[in-house]
């Protein structure tokens, strides 16, 4: 089993089409309703494996400072400029659309910041520290850019977002905190740091595509209900990925160590389009569908995108130093 989850996160570039093209030939053919059911499980999933190598006391250390502030001045500094601006150019008469790729642009980080992170070898508890302060800016930012770039006003449900912090943060960190603990106790820690930290990352894979499935399944009717708008709609999702990419690898060389750098990376290309999508949903009225299914092809950009980028991370930043003791 172990193998298998560790073939697949090596090869995620295919996989996640795979699990692409099950998830929406699933929603178009089954109900999809139960699937909402799947959703926290999964996202523990994908989070808590990564949080059972990671030392809470790395949280709570200084040093990555300059990984911080610069992910939060180009989380909410540049990209949602950059996407307002794309909006402008790709949906001057489509204002709905306009504002499905600004809430996508405004809400930074999720638990696939962690897990990809992770998988890239980066600095996991600086990527901790980015998911919940993005997520704690994000919600408090979010109406204010709206009203002041698109001249309409959004409700945040703040509670909801703290619920999110919870369930995609703090709760994998204790279990994981918890369960390296206990395997510390009972075989030391020399063999915990050889023998058991490596088994958990790959278990990450499961929840990872399982997501993917999901996101896909509930959002299949909507794609395949309005085919003809997808490539009006991929080609900015790509021009603002692209860019944040560029932006975020660019500054990341420049000025990061390794760890630190991938960490920044996908601090800042990972949105938290479950938040954005439940905003959009619930914001627009009539143009909710518009802004909505924006979001939803956000999501196939963004997690094959961030399987590409761990193909390339040795290439950009280096191999990772190898496990002292």
């Amino acid at each position: 089993m172990l193998k298998l989850l560790s073939l697949i996160s090596k090869n995620f570039i295919i996989a996640i089409p795979v699990m692409l093209v099950l998830g929406f030939a699933y929603g178009l053919l089954a109900p999809t309703a139960w699937l909402k059911s799947l959703i926290v499980p999964l996202t523990f999933l994908m989070v808590y494996p990564m949080m059972v190598s990671l030392k809470l006391a790395k949280i709570l250390e200084g040093g990555d400072g300059k990984a911080q502030w610069l992910s939060q001045a180009i989380n909410f500094g540049i990209i949602p400029f950059i996407a307002f601006a794309i909006g402008r150019v790709f949906f001057a008469e489509q204002p709905f659309y306009a504002m499905g790729l600004l809430l996508a642009a405004l809400l930074p980080t999720s638990g696939m910041t962690i897990s990809w992170t992770g998988f890239a070898g980066g600095n996991l508890g600086a990527a901790v520290k980015m998911t919940v302060g993005g997520l704690i800016l994000g919600s408090l930012a979010t109406p204010f850019y709206v009203q002041w770039l698109m001249g309409a006003e959004i409700p945040v449900d703040l509670l909801a977002v703290f619920r999110q912090i919870v369930v995609i943060v703090f709760l994998p960190m204790i279990g994981g905190h918890l369960t390296q603990s206990w395997l510390i106790r009972k075989h030391g820690q020399k063999v915990f740091q050889s023998d058991w930290a490596p088994r958990f990352p790959p278990f990450s894979t499961l929840g990872v595509l399982g997501i993917v499935f999901v996101a896909m399944a509930l959002k299949a009717d909507e794609l395949a209900a309005r085919p003809g708008e997808l490539l009006h709609l991929i080609l900015p999702l790509l021009a603002l990925y692209g860019i944040n990419y560029l932006l975020s690898t660019v500054v990341a060389r420049l000025l990061l160590p390794r760890g630190d750098a991938i960490a920044l990376v996908y601090g800042t290309v990972m949105r938290n389009l479950s938040i954005a999508l439940a905003l959009a949903m619930n914001a627009f009225g009539a143009g909710s569908s518009d802004a909505a299914l924006v979001i939803t092809l956000a999501y196939i950009i963004q997690v094959q995108s961030a399987a590409w980028y761990v193909k390339l991370t040795d290439t950009l930043f280096g191999p990772k130093p190898a496990a002292k003791g």
